[in-house]
C-alpha cells in the first residue's frame, strides 16, 4: 500500500506530461480549423510522405552504420583488460557530458564551407561545403548514437557463456567459425533499432505554428510508426527470451 502511494506523483506526472498531450494531439488530428470532425489533415499529412520517408532512410542508414562501426569495437572491448576497457568506455562516454547542442554546434563548425575539414580537404585539392547535405546529417546522428550501440552489444557479449566458445572449440571450430556460428547469433539477435535534409520533426516543429490539425496529424502518424516498431522489437524480445 505504501509503494501504492508512492508511485502517486509519478501517475500524475505522466497523465499530466504524457497521456494529456497525447489525447489533445489525436482529437486535434481529426478536426479543421473550424474544430469540426474532419480526416482532412490526414491527406494534407500523407502530403509529406517523401519526407517521411527521407527520415527513415537517414535512420536506418544511421543506424546501419553505427552498427558497422560499433560491434567490431565492442567485440574489441571484450578483448581488452578491465583497465583498458574502463578507459575506452570513459572515452566514449565524456563527450555525452557536454550540452547535446553544443557537440552538434563543434560539428558544424567542422563541416562547414572554410572550416577545419574543408580547409584540409581543399590543401588536397577536394573543395565544398559539407554541411547542409544528407551525409552531414548521418555523421552527426552517427556521432551522437554510436555510444548508445556500442555499450549495449558490448555487455551483451561479455555475458556470453564461454563454456559455449569452449565447447565450439572443442569440436573442431576455428576462429572464424566460432565468431560465426556462436559470438555473431548470440550478440545481435536483439538489437537488429540542410534545407534540402528536412526531417519529419522539422515538418511537424514548422506546421503547428501555422496548422495545429495538419501538425497533430503527422504526429499522429509518427506515433503509430513508433508502436508498430516498439511492438515488432518486443516480439522478437520476447522471442529470443523463450529460446
Amino acid at each position: 500500500m505504501k509503494s501504492r502511494k508512492l508511485s502517486i506523483p509519478y501517475i500524475i506526472w505522466m497523465l499530466v506530461f504524457t497521456m494529456i498531450p497525447i489525447v489533445m494531439i489525436g482529437v486535434t488530428a481529426f478536426r479543421d480549423k473550424n474544430g469540426g470532425f474532419s480526416l482532412e489533415p490526414f491527406q494534407k499529412a500523407f502530403g509529406y510522405s517523401n519526407v517521411f520517408l527521407k527520415s527513415l532512410l537517414i535512420a536506418f542508414l544511421s543506424t546501419l552504420i553505427c552498427l558497422v562501426l560499433a560491434y567490431p569495437l565492442a567485440y574489441l572491448l571484450t578483448k581488452m583488460r578491465h583497465s583498458t576497457q574502463q578507459t575506452v568506455q570513459m572515452i566514449l562516454m565524456i563527450p555525452m557530458w557536454m550540452n547535446f547542442l553544443l557537440r552538434i554546434y563543434a560539428w558544424v563548425i567542422l563541416l562547414q564551407k572554410n572550416g577545419p575539414l574543408d580547409t584540409a580537404l581543399s590543401i588536397l585539392g577536394i573543395h565544398g561545403s559539407y554541411i547542409g547535405n544528407t551525409a552531414a546529417v548521418i555523421v552527426g546522428m552517427v556521432y551522437e548514437y554510436l555510444p548508445f550501440m556500442v555499450l549495449p552489444i558490448f555487455t551483451v557479449m561479455s555475458k556470453i557463456d564461454h563454456n559455449l566458445i569452449e565447447a565450439a572449440q572443442d569440436l573442431g571450430s576455428n576462429s572464424a567459425a566460432v565468431f560465426r556460428k556462436v559470438i555473431f547469433p548470440l550478440s545481435v539477435s536483439q538489437y537488429l533499432g540542410g534545407t534540402d535534409d528536412i526531417m519529419i520533426g522539422d515538418v511537424i516543429d514548422k506546421i503547428f505554428w501555422t496548422d495545429q490539425n495538419v501538425g497533430s496529424a503527422i504526429s499522429l502518424v509518427l506515433m503509430i510508426f513508433i508502436f508498430v516498431f516498439l511492438v515488432l522489437m518486443n516480439l522478437f524480445g520476447d522471442e529470443e527470451a523463450i529460446a
